[in-house]
């Protein structure tokens, strides 16, 4: 992951809510930061004197921007119903009057008192708002006073110490399984807006959830002291900018208040952490999709792609939810081949970064990704045609209970597609046995699969082994790696050359004790 950014303060133009909270006043800087937040609070006292949206955005088109993105930020909450939720950065309250609607009580902060004015002349008709005016990096409320903790374009106007020193009250302040929801403007900004002084910190996405899943709070109760950090339910960029704007940069994130296992797989804190940083680093990925083909990661690559999509007789318009969607080949192929909406979510973030990429390249408006756990994501019932994903589920202990939700993602008549590394019946060699503790996999065998499928309410159930056509495929993948061998080596190295193909030569031998299958799987939705 990238380091922390150098706190800067940037002569520039500017587009969002120049918000005050964007200076710090630590150390022996003290003098100079406070002189920087009084500088600041002239600027706000002067640019928000109308306490419009268009001051609060500095964007001309601020109207029809709220009108399209504020139901699409909205969407990616977590149910509201008797929540309770701090409001971070209300502003005039753009969101609040549809916090109000749903929580049972919403606490709006902001730091300009005119914006604060407004947004109580707005909505302190409800009897379950709070307004209050307060610097963020000073607030402090009790532990476990809020359900939720909603902030949009706020957190790039503080500095890293301010950053990391509010991420960890807003862990005190959430109670157990309670969210956090925040939206940033990443690498560069947006608005139009043409100002001279710009403190914002553009840092990039991945900066973000590296202090937010790496940021612990130990809390006691009674004689029991438990740590909790933030894991990632959803890391994706708003929509509303790329289609307005052709805009990359307007970034949000879902985050879930959870118990954290200190002793965590191979020391990271995270399955997250432990994909990015172990099994699929940037380079590794690159180094797969060397072999498979662009695009993919995934056994077969193109050639698997299209023998599976085939079984699902797709169709223009039909909404498909890519389930470990990788680099997003096969979302691309399904995408310009059948004329069908995409989205791909995956867990690794190193994943979802390369898809971006190559999906600004194909500027395919029909196709979108997000970093989501899938075990956590929401969707409403019904929301898509297909269900498909490729060798991703082998990483999830409860299938049955992420069958369930696919079953209700999924519209009447809809399909679900898997195919998933499987095993043999037990007991395994004691070199399977490391191998899938090593990887952290649960694997059952491909009968076993389809029942779970059936016990999730999925009918004509069909559950294949397909181990020879995994090893058939292997086996030309191995001749192909050999005919590039001397071009692959030239681009990564030999050490990469080796670990793909002994890896590759293991899965052979594997699949030849019996240990390891390899399964396909497509169901439907009555």
């Amino acid at each position: 992951m990238r380091q922390y950014c150098a706190i800067r303060v940037c002569i520039h133009a500017t587009h969002e809510r120049l918000h005050p909270n964007g200076v710090s006043t630590f150390g022996t800087k003290g003098t100079r930061f406070n002189l920087e937040r009084s500088t600041m609070t002239e600027f706000w006292k002067e640019h928000s004197r109308q306490a419009t949206v268009e001051e609060m955005m500095l964007d001309s088109h601020a109207q029809e921007l709220t009108q399209h993105e504020l139901p699409e930020i909205l969407s990616l909450l977590p149910s509201l119903s008797g929540q309770r939720v701090l409001e971070l950065g209300a502003g005039i309250g753009r969101y609040t009057s549809h916090l109000l609607t749903q929580a049972s009580h919403v606490t709006a902060v902001d730091f300009m008192e005119s914006f604060v004015e407004k947004n109580r002349q707005d909505n302190s008709h409800y009897s379950n708002a709070s307004f209050l005016q307060a610097d963020v990096t000073k607030l402090d409320f009790p532990k476990n006073s809020f359900d939720i903790i909603f902030s949009n374009w706020l957190l790039m106007y503080l500095s890293d110490e301010e950053l990391t020193s509010l991420t960890e009250r807003m862990l005190g302040w959430l109670s157990p399984g309670g969210y956090l929801f925040f939206r940033e403007s990443c690498n560069y900004q947006s608005g139009d807006f043409k100002r001279t002084f710009n403190p914002t910190h553009y840092r990039s996405s991945a900066h973000y959830s590296h202090l937010m899943t790496t940021t612990l709070r130990e809390e006691s109760e009674g004689a029991e002291k438990q740590v909790f950090g933030f894991d990632i339910v959803l890391n994706k960029t708003v929509q509303t900018y790329i289609k307005m704007k052709k805009n990359q940069n307007q970034v949000c994130w879902l985050l879930e208040k959870v118990g954290r296992d200190t002793a965590c797989q191979e020391g990271f804190r995270t399955f997250q952490q432990f994909l990015d940083n172990q099994q699929y680093t940037r380079k590794g990925i690159l180094r797969y999709e060397k072999m498979f083909g662009a695009g993919y990661v995934s056994t077969g690559g193109l050639s698997t792609t299209k023998e599976f999509v085939d079984l699902l007789n797709l169709n223009p318009g039909m909404k498909v939810l890519d389930v470990g969607c990788g680099i997003g080949g096969g979302n691309f192929y399904m995408a310009k081949a059948f004329g069908v909406e995409v989205l791909g979510l995956d867990l690794s973030a190193n994943m979802v970064d390369i898809a971006i990429e190559r999906a600004m390249e194909e500027k395919l408006p029909s196709v979108h990704f997000e970093v989501a756990d899938a075990t956590k994501r929401e969707f409403p019932e019904a929301s898509f045609d297909v269900v498909y994903s490729r060798d991703t589920i082998l990483h999830i202990d409860d299938k049955l209970a992420l069958f369930k939700r696919f079953h209700s993602w999924l519209k009447p008549g809809g399909q679900v597609l898997i195919s998933d590394y499987c095993c043999g019946e037990k007991p395994w060699t004691p070199q399977f046995q490391e191998y899938v503790k090593q990887r952290g996999y649960v694997l059952y065998t491909p009968p076993q699969y389809g029942k779970f499928l059936q016990q999730a309410g999925f009918s004509n159930v069909r559950a294949e082994d397909r181990t020879a056509q995994f090893t058939e495929v292997i086996q030309t993948e191995l001749e192909r790696a050999a005919a590039m061998k001397d071009e692959f080596i030239k681009e990564f190295s030999e050490e990469d050359y080796l670990a793909i193909v002994n890896g590759w030569s293991d899965k052979l031998k594997r699949c030849k004790t019996g240990d390891q299958r390899w399964g396909l799987f497509h169901a439907t939705r009555n």
